[in-house]
């Protein structure tokens, strides 16, 4: 079995479930050690680091709500005592709140900003310290940053656009350092926040070139392309695996 992350430290944000649970999992298989955050998933994330741990890999969980800036720091911190470093961060937490301008809260406009981006600079500056040359930190970002295609999706379409600008900023900062920083935009992608049946996921198929959901593997294997040495020149750059949804 290959494995092209032997002796990398990976941290990987709302690793628990779905998109995040897959990323986890791609790198534990590829020989990284891979620790991850929850918030609330305390049974999944204990259950995933213990199915981890029995295939011969090395996964801690670690109870941290990326929108609470100090927590995640700190999570970060500690990662980076107990291994040595980190070699490898994704953002991956996210939060998902739609609705209409006038139903539309200030409290779910600060929460999507909070945990979509904010954390996303508080997790790059943190793990700054602790990762050296080659290192590589990647965004989960949308396809809606580049098309919102339905009413009631403006807070997160803006939020998952905000990653594109960060990117291409923090690339400059990064690249002396010999550190490499991009997004993975996907489209709708099979998880419990977006299933792959019902009308609204008929209607998703419906603007796609590909009229079906990603499997989370097939993001997570994106993500484990942009994490290898393969990736090395690729940096402040926004990945798009949507199916078409943007075609």
């Amino acid at each position: 079995m290959s494995t092209p992350f032997q002796a990398k430290i990976a941290f990987v944000t709302g690793g628990a479930r779905g998109i995040g649970a897959a990323i986890v999992r791609r790198l534990a298989r590829d020989g990284a050690t891979v620790a991850f955050t929850y918030r609330e998933s305390g049974a999944a994330a204990r259950a995933l680091a213990a199915e981890i741990e029995a295939q011969g890999g090395r996964a801690l969980a670690i109870q941290a709500d990326a929108g609470d800036a100090a927590a995640l720091a700190q999570a970060i911190d500690d990662t980076a005592a107990r291994f040595g470093r980190i070699d490898i961060l994704v953002n991956n937490a996210g939060v998902l709140r739609l609705g209409a301008l006038d139903s539309f809260t200030l409290e779910d406009f600060d929460r999507t900003l909070e945990v979509n981006v904010r954390a996303v600079f508080v997790a790059a500056k943190a793990v700054l310290p602790h990762m050296g040359q080659g290192g590589r930190i990647i965004n989960i970002g949308s396809c809606n940053a580049d098309r919102m295609p339905f009413a009631g999706g403006g807070a997160y379409a803006m939020s998952k656009s905000a990653l594109k600008g960060l990117v291409q900023g923090l690339a400059r900062d990064l690249g002396p350092r010999g550190i490499t920083i991009n997004n993975v935009q996907p489209g709708p992608t099979d998880t419990n926040m977006n299933p792959q049946t019902g009308d609204f996921a008929e209607s998703l198929h419906g603007l796609m070139a590909l009229p079906r959901h990603a499997h989370a593997d097939e993001i997570a294997g994106m993500v484990a392309y942009v994490a290898s040495a393969e990736a090395g020149f690729v940096t402040g750059a926004s990945l798009t695996i949507d199916g078409g949804f943007n075609a």
